[in-house]
């Protein structure tokens, strides 16, 4: 349990050696803390006579023993971070150096800062809902230029400003609906019935756009998986290795090579797709190869892509019955394309007729088939175009609320419960309390996302305990 009168202390730089380390205390000593330690060159006053937002050249004293020449950045509350008197030490970034600065603080009545104690105070301080807070923890550990712009737009409010207008717009209307319920004997209406049908319906429209948002936003915060599927030795393992520029699988002309899923990341035009490559699907009596293939089945039941991989020198009804049997095993959801391999064999003539999607009723609008070379490199680009193509970069350019974060898509999804038994009961007719009732819980729901209706040290300890220390 957080105690806000305690002053903590945290090295908030990446571990090991460096040019500079910053490390950072708060709390309401902090400043007095760090005054008993340092020395200024230039004027020798203390820091807690010195402005807010300035920064003082220095040195760090161990006693009548000089530990370091230092930067020290004074911030004073609330105008600060965590809303609490703050001080960021700047000094040299050798590991021993650091530790003995960290040291030198806790003996000076600092305590050593738990894991995301400075967003979690932060938090506790009012200068940032629950949602921002955790976006700072996923712009940390953001790897890639799409999750980097996600995690800052919610970090930034964008995410909590949508929320905060439905739950004012709610408020509204259920002190109108309970101030009827005062009234029930004169019978009046105070809340028009067709204006709260139709913002619960906006609001039932937004809240089913933020949780379909949550496929797109998990994707990007944890990377799309890609399964490479087919039949043994049509060039898995080739594709990989192409799209890597390594050789990270093995290549052989004997069928069954892989026996186990073999994954690695890429990022293309900012977002990051994992690769996993499979074991060839075929009818084996080798026991550890049948275990591989069940492993290329879940494989791909877990991807968001499937990319099958067929040879160009297999008859047509073979290549159909194998797509057939792949779309057989995905479910809706999932993008299906056909990358038909080794097109450098065939005349390009041949590959284009014999290739057209109207020519494969299997696949559905949302699937592609790509003619390639994975030995020649040839067509691997539009097969890359086809998995960006998945993904709604539009939507990351301009900003909209995207939902990466579970706790916030299982909160939503139970508001939009509750928001629908709210539409139900006002086209039937049901009785104000009712309402209200269900209007409460759609505002609980969503207070848990932004940290309003979160009361317990446990759930918030939960949260933050994933953060890195000195965040």
């Amino acid at each position: 349990m957080i105690n806000l009168k305690d002053t903590i202390v945290a090295i908030s730089t990446a571990q090991g050696a460096g040019a500079i380390a910053v490390i950072r205390l708060t709390g309401p000593d902090s400043i007095t803390i760090c005054d008993k330690v340092f020395q200024s060159i230039r004027h020798g006053k203390k820091l807690i006579d010195q402005a807010a937002h300035t920064v003082h050249f220095g040195s760090l004293m161990d006693g009548d023993k000089e530990l370091d020449e230092v930067l020290v950045s004074i911030f004073k509350a609330p105008h600060s971070f965590t809303g609490e008197d703050t001080v960021e030490v700047s000094c040299h970034g050798a590991p021993f150096i650091q530790q003995k600065v960290l040291e030198l603080f806790i003996q000076n009545g600092a305590q050593l800062a738990a894991p995301g104690e400075f967003t979690q105070r932060a938090f506790l301080n009012g200068k940032m809902d629950l949602s921002q807070a955790e976006a700072v923890a996923d712009l940390i550990a953001s790897k890639s230029e799409a999750a980097r712009r996600v995690a800052l737009q919610q970090m930034k409010g964008g995410f909590s400003n949508e929320l905060v207008h439905l739950r004012e717009r709610l408020l509204n209307f259920i002190s109108l609906v309970e101030l009827e319920l005062d009234f029930s004997e004169e019978d009046v209406e105070f809340a028009d019935r067709a204006q709260l049908i139709a913002l619960v319906d906006e609001v039932e429209q937004l809240l089913t756009k933020l949780i379909n948002s949550f496929s797109l936003g998990n994707a990007i915060k944890n990377g799309i998986p890609v399964a490479i599927v087919g039949h043994t030795n049509a060039g898995k393992s080739t594709l990989l290795n192409t799209i890597l520029q390594e050789d990270r699988a093995i290549v052989s002309d004997i069928h069954g090579t892989t026996r186990d899923a073999i994954e690695d990341t890429l990022n293309i035009k900012g977002i990051t797709f994992r690769f996993i490559d499979t074991a060839g699907i075929r009818k084996t009596t080798d026991a550890i190869e049948n275990i591989g293939i069940n492993r290329t089945y879940s494989k791909m039941g877990s991807a968001s892509i499937v990319i099958l991989m067929l040879d160009i020198n297999d008859p047509d009804p073979k290549i159909h019955e194998a797509i057939t049997e792949v779309k057989g095993k995905m479910n809706p959801d999932q993008k299906l394309v056909v990358a038909i391999n080794k097109i450098d064999l065939i005349d390009s003539g041949e590959t284009n007729a014999r290739f057209t999607p109207e020519k494969f009723p299997e696949l559905s609008d949302n699937d592609a088939i790509v003619p390639l070379s994975a030995k020649k490199q040839t067509g691997v680009d539009n097969l890359l175009n086809e998995l960006i193509d998945t993904v709604n970069l539009q939507a990351v350019d301009n900003d909209e609320v995207i939902v990466t974060n579970a706790r916030h898509y299982e909160a939503l999804q139970r508001s939009h419960e509750s928001i629908r038994r709210v539409l139900e009961g006002l086209h039937s007719g049901l009785s104000g309390d009712f309402v209200a009732q269900d209007i409460r819980e759609v505002l609980y729901f969503l207070g848990q996302i932004t940290g309003g209706e979160i009361q317990t040290d446990e759930v918030l300890g939960n949260i933050f305990k994933n953060f890195c220390i000195g965040k």
